[in-house]
Protein backbone atom coordinates (compact mmCIF):
# COMPACT_ATOMS: atom_id res chain seq x y z
CA UNK A 1 0.00 0.00 0.00
CA UNK A 2 1.36 3.47 -0.87
CA UNK A 3 1.27 5.76 2.04
CA UNK A 4 0.57 9.75 0.83
CA UNK A 5 0.58 12.41 3.35
CA UNK A 6 -0.94 15.35 3.52
CA UNK A 7 0.16 17.88 5.85
CA UNK A 8 -0.58 21.86 6.36
CA UNK A 9 -1.32 24.25 9.24
CA UNK A 10 -5.04 23.95 10.50
CA UNK A 11 -7.42 25.46 8.32
CA UNK A 12 -5.77 25.87 5.48
CA UNK A 13 -8.00 23.77 3.12
CA UNK A 14 -6.36 20.10 3.86
CA UNK A 15 -9.99 18.70 3.71
CA UNK A 16 -11.15 20.03 1.09
CA UNK A 17 -8.72 19.48 -0.96
CA UNK A 18 -8.06 15.96 -0.01
CA UNK A 19 -10.69 14.34 -2.63
CA UNK A 20 -9.18 16.44 -5.46
CA UNK A 21 -5.88 14.71 -4.63
CA UNK A 22 -7.69 11.15 -4.29
CA UNK A 23 -9.35 11.81 -7.60
CA UNK A 24 -5.77 12.79 -9.27
CA UNK A 25 -3.52 10.19 -7.84
CA UNK A 26 -6.01 7.50 -7.82
CA UNK A 27 -6.08 7.19 -4.01
CA UNK A 28 -9.30 5.19 -2.93
CA UNK A 29 -8.50 6.03 0.99
CA UNK A 30 -8.79 8.48 3.31
CA UNK A 31 -7.54 8.90 6.96
CA UNK A 32 -8.73 12.73 8.20
CA UNK A 33 -9.49 13.60 11.76
CA UNK A 34 -9.67 9.93 13.32
CA UNK A 35 -12.05 8.84 10.66
CA UNK A 36 -11.00 6.13 7.67
CA UNK A 37 -13.17 6.64 4.61
CA UNK A 38 -12.89 4.44 1.55
CA UNK A 39 -14.74 5.46 -1.87
CA UNK A 40 -16.46 7.63 -0.20
CA UNK A 41 -17.92 6.09 2.44
CA UNK A 42 -16.82 5.86 6.14
CA UNK A 43 -15.48 2.62 7.33
CA UNK A 44 -14.30 3.06 10.87
CA UNK A 45 -13.49 5.17 13.21
CA UNK A 46 -14.75 8.75 15.20
CA UNK A 47 -14.50 12.18 14.23
CA UNK A 48 -12.51 14.30 16.18
CA UNK A 49 -15.25 16.90 15.19
CA UNK A 50 -17.27 15.13 17.79
CA UNK A 51 -14.88 15.87 20.93
CA UNK A 52 -16.51 18.21 23.59
CA UNK A 53 -12.41 20.38 23.91
CA UNK A 54 -10.10 20.94 21.09
CA UNK A 55 -7.34 18.86 23.35
CA UNK A 56 -9.52 15.68 23.09
CA UNK A 57 -9.54 16.34 19.60
CA UNK A 58 -6.19 16.38 18.93
CA UNK A 59 -6.28 12.99 20.91
CA UNK A 60 -8.84 11.97 18.43
CA UNK A 61 -7.03 12.60 15.12
CA UNK A 62 -3.50 11.01 16.26
CA UNK A 63 -5.56 7.64 17.31
CA UNK A 64 -4.44 7.73 20.79
CA UNK A 65 -6.95 5.46 22.13
CA UNK A 66 -5.75 1.65 21.25
CA UNK A 67 -9.76 0.94 21.13
CA UNK A 68 -9.77 3.44 18.66
CA UNK A 69 -6.78 2.79 16.83
CA UNK A 70 -7.37 -0.81 16.51
CA UNK A 71 -10.72 -0.35 14.99
CA UNK A 72 -9.33 1.43 12.04
CA UNK A 73 -6.08 -0.85 11.75
CA UNK A 74 -8.18 -3.92 11.20
CA UNK A 75 -10.48 -1.74 9.08
CA UNK A 76 -7.47 -1.24 6.87
CA UNK A 77 -6.09 -4.56 6.78
CA UNK A 78 -9.67 -5.87 5.67
CA UNK A 79 -10.22 -3.18 3.31
CA UNK A 80 -6.82 -3.57 1.78
CA UNK A 81 -7.15 -0.15 -0.57
CA UNK A 82 -3.75 0.60 -3.00
CA UNK A 83 -2.68 3.63 -1.20
CA UNK A 84 -3.79 5.94 1.50
CA UNK A 85 -3.91 9.43 1.54
CA UNK A 86 -3.15 10.83 5.71
CA UNK A 87 -3.92 14.02 6.96
CA UNK A 88 -2.07 16.58 9.57
CA UNK A 89 -1.03 19.64 10.73
CA UNK A 90 2.33 18.78 10.36
CA UNK A 91 4.78 16.23 8.99
CA UNK A 92 5.39 15.09 13.09
CA UNK A 93 1.31 14.68 13.08
CA UNK A 94 0.88 12.74 9.91
CA UNK A 95 3.94 10.25 10.91
CA UNK A 96 2.38 9.75 14.38
CA UNK A 97 -0.69 8.37 13.02
CA UNK A 98 1.09 6.38 10.59
CA UNK A 99 2.74 4.56 13.01
CA UNK A 100 -0.42 4.65 15.29
CA UNK A 101 -2.27 2.78 12.47
CA UNK A 102 1.19 0.38 11.35
CA UNK A 103 1.34 1.57 7.86
CA UNK A 104 5.10 1.54 7.37
CA UNK A 105 6.53 4.63 6.06
CA UNK A 106 5.40 7.54 4.35
CA UNK A 107 6.19 6.88 0.38
CA UNK A 108 4.70 10.79 -0.38
CA UNK A 109 4.70 14.17 1.85
CA UNK A 110 2.58 16.46 -0.12
CA UNK A 111 2.46 20.58 1.85
CA UNK A 112 -0.72 22.41 1.24
CA UNK A 113 0.82 25.14 0.17
CA UNK A 114 2.01 23.58 -3.17
CA UNK A 115 -1.36 22.74 -3.94
CA UNK A 116 -3.25 25.68 -2.63
CA UNK A 117 -2.93 29.42 -3.52
CA UNK A 118 -2.42 32.07 -0.97
CA UNK A 119 -6.10 33.21 -1.42
CA UNK A 120 -7.27 29.36 -1.16
CA UNK A 121 -5.74 29.31 2.21
CA UNK A 122 -7.14 32.42 3.79
CA UNK A 123 -10.73 31.63 2.59
CA UNK A 124 -10.09 28.32 4.39
CA UNK A 125 -9.10 30.38 7.06
CA UNK A 126 -12.19 32.24 7.17
CA UNK A 127 -13.93 29.40 7.22
CA UNK A 128 -12.85 27.82 9.79
CA UNK A 129 -11.96 30.58 12.43
CA UNK A 130 -14.22 33.14 11.82
CA UNK A 131 -17.39 30.90 10.73
CA UNK A 132 -15.97 27.65 12.76
CA UNK A 133 -16.34 25.53 9.43
CA UNK A 134 -14.87 22.32 9.47
CA UNK A 135 -14.94 20.60 6.61
CA UNK A 136 -14.98 16.76 6.15
CA UNK A 137 -14.23 14.66 2.90
CA UNK A 138 -17.64 12.62 3.28
CA UNK A 139 -21.19 12.95 2.18
CA UNK A 140 -23.37 14.27 4.90
CA UNK A 141 -25.49 11.10 4.53
CA UNK A 142 -22.51 8.60 5.46
CA UNK A 143 -21.81 11.62 8.50
CA UNK A 144 -25.37 11.77 10.04
CA UNK A 145 -25.05 9.22 12.57
CA UNK A 146 -21.78 10.46 14.03
CA UNK A 147 -22.82 14.02 13.67
CA UNK A 148 -26.83 14.08 14.79
CA UNK A 149 -28.25 16.79 16.71
CA UNK A 150 -25.08 19.32 14.78
CA UNK A 151 -24.87 21.61 12.60
CA UNK A 152 -24.22 19.75 9.09
CA UNK A 153 -24.53 20.57 5.91
CA UNK A 154 -23.54 19.54 2.58
CA UNK A 155 -20.55 21.34 -0.27
CA UNK A 156 -21.32 19.64 -4.12
CA UNK A 157 -18.13 20.13 -5.94
CA UNK A 158 -19.35 19.98 -9.84
CA UNK A 159 -16.95 18.13 -12.20
CA UNK A 160 -15.43 20.02 -15.58
CA UNK A 161 -17.95 20.30 -18.71
CA UNK A 162 -14.62 18.21 -20.14
CA UNK A 163 -14.58 15.26 -18.19
CA UNK A 164 -18.67 14.88 -19.74
CA UNK A 165 -20.08 14.18 -15.77
CA UNK A 166 -22.58 17.19 -15.61
CA UNK A 167 -24.28 16.83 -12.62
CA UNK A 168 -22.09 15.12 -10.90
CA UNK A 169 -19.07 15.40 -8.56
CA UNK A 170 -17.75 15.15 -5.25
CA UNK A 171 -19.43 15.75 -1.87
CA UNK A 172 -17.91 17.51 1.27
CA UNK A 173 -19.31 18.03 4.25
CA UNK A 174 -19.66 20.75 6.73
CA UNK A 175 -19.67 20.40 10.21
CA UNK A 176 -19.39 22.62 13.27
CA UNK A 177 -17.65 20.98 15.94
CA UNK A 178 -19.10 21.51 19.73
CA UNK A 179 -15.60 23.03 20.68
CA UNK A 180 -16.58 25.71 18.47
CA UNK A 181 -16.55 29.30 20.43
CA UNK A 182 -20.07 30.00 18.41
CA UNK A 183 -21.92 27.40 20.89
CA UNK A 184 -23.70 24.40 20.22
CA UNK A 185 -26.86 24.02 17.22
CA UNK A 186 -29.85 22.56 18.92
CA UNK A 187 -33.63 22.14 17.49
CA UNK A 188 -36.14 22.57 20.08
CA UNK A 189 -38.74 19.53 20.91
CA UNK A 190 -41.66 22.18 19.75
CA UNK A 191 -39.49 21.95 16.22
CA UNK A 192 -40.46 18.32 15.83
CA UNK A 193 -44.20 19.17 17.43
CA UNK A 194 -44.78 21.54 14.89
CA UNK A 195 -43.25 19.32 11.88
CA UNK A 196 -45.46 16.64 12.73
CA UNK A 197 -48.49 18.59 13.81
CA UNK A 198 -48.50 20.03 10.51
CA UNK A 199 -48.22 16.44 8.27
CA UNK A 200 -51.23 15.32 10.86
CA UNK A 201 -53.19 17.94 9.81
CA UNK A 202 -53.15 16.96 5.60
CA UNK A 203 -53.86 13.08 6.72
CA UNK A 204 -57.79 12.44 6.71
CA UNK A 205 -57.60 10.17 9.42
CA UNK A 206 -55.95 12.11 11.78
CA UNK A 207 -57.48 13.66 14.35
CA UNK A 208 -55.21 15.87 16.37
CA UNK A 209 -51.56 14.89 17.78
CA UNK A 210 -51.94 14.50 21.31
CA UNK A 211 -48.26 14.67 22.55
CA UNK A 212 -44.71 14.53 20.88
CA UNK A 213 -41.73 12.47 23.36
CA UNK A 214 -38.48 12.90 22.19
CA UNK A 215 -35.69 10.82 23.62
CA UNK A 216 -31.86 11.87 22.55
CA UNK A 217 -28.93 9.37 22.47
CA UNK A 218 -25.29 9.96 21.67
CA UNK A 219 -25.94 9.43 18.03
CA UNK A 220 -29.36 9.33 17.65
CA UNK A 221 -32.62 10.03 18.97
CA UNK A 222 -36.30 8.64 19.16
CA UNK A 223 -39.88 9.83 18.95
CA UNK A 224 -42.78 9.19 20.59
CA UNK A 225 -45.95 10.19 18.97
CA UNK A 226 -49.75 10.42 20.58
CA UNK A 227 -52.34 10.43 18.05
CA UNK A 228 -56.22 10.64 18.41
CA UNK A 229 -57.78 8.86 14.53
CA UNK A 230 -60.76 9.61 13.34
CA UNK A 231 -63.82 7.19 13.23
CA UNK A 232 -64.55 5.56 10.09
CA UNK A 233 -60.65 5.78 9.20
CA UNK A 234 -58.21 2.91 9.21
CA UNK A 235 -56.15 3.64 12.29
CA UNK A 236 -53.32 1.82 11.42
CA UNK A 237 -53.21 2.98 7.92
CA UNK A 238 -53.26 6.71 9.03
CA UNK A 239 -50.59 5.95 12.01
CA UNK A 240 -48.13 4.04 9.21
CA UNK A 241 -48.68 7.32 6.97
CA UNK A 242 -48.13 9.71 9.78
CA UNK A 243 -44.92 7.57 10.91
CA UNK A 244 -43.48 7.32 7.33
CA UNK A 245 -43.94 10.96 6.44
CA UNK A 246 -43.01 12.21 9.87
CA UNK A 247 -39.74 9.99 9.51
CA UNK A 248 -38.83 11.24 6.27
CA UNK A 249 -39.80 15.07 6.51
CA UNK A 250 -38.12 15.26 9.88
CA UNK A 251 -34.51 13.43 8.45
CA UNK A 252 -34.89 15.87 5.40
CA UNK A 253 -35.27 19.36 7.85
CA UNK A 254 -33.43 18.94 10.64
CA UNK A 255 -29.29 17.62 11.68
CA UNK A 256 -30.77 14.73 13.79
CA UNK A 257 -30.32 10.98 12.87
CA UNK A 258 -33.97 9.77 13.40
CA UNK A 259 -33.54 5.89 14.95
CA UNK A 260 -37.15 5.68 15.46
CA UNK A 261 -40.44 7.04 15.12
CA UNK A 262 -43.39 5.15 17.22
CA UNK A 263 -46.93 6.18 17.08
CA UNK A 264 -49.73 5.44 19.26
CA UNK A 265 -53.46 5.51 19.04
CA UNK A 266 -54.68 6.97 21.69
CA UNK A 267 -58.50 8.11 21.11
CA UNK A 268 -60.97 7.51 18.04
CA UNK A 269 -63.00 10.53 17.24
CA UNK A 270 -66.53 10.91 16.27
CA UNK A 271 -66.13 11.78 11.98
CA UNK A 272 -67.79 14.52 12.42
CA UNK A 273 -65.76 15.86 15.35
CA UNK A 274 -62.15 16.62 13.38
CA UNK A 275 -59.80 19.10 14.99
Amino acid sequence: MFVYALHGKSGTGKSFQAMNICRELDIPAIVDDGLFIENNKVIAGKSAKRAPTKVGAIKTALFVSDEHAKEVREAIADKAPSAILLIGTSTGMVEKICDRLELGKIDRYIDIEDITTKGERELAHKQRHGQGKHVIPAPTMQLKRQFSGYFIAPIKIFKGWAENTRGSGDERAVVRPTYSYLGDYTVSDKVFRDIIEYIGGTIPGINKVLSVFAEEYQNDFKLTVLISTVKGYPAVESAMELQRRSARDIDRMTAYNLEAVNVEVRDIAPGDERE
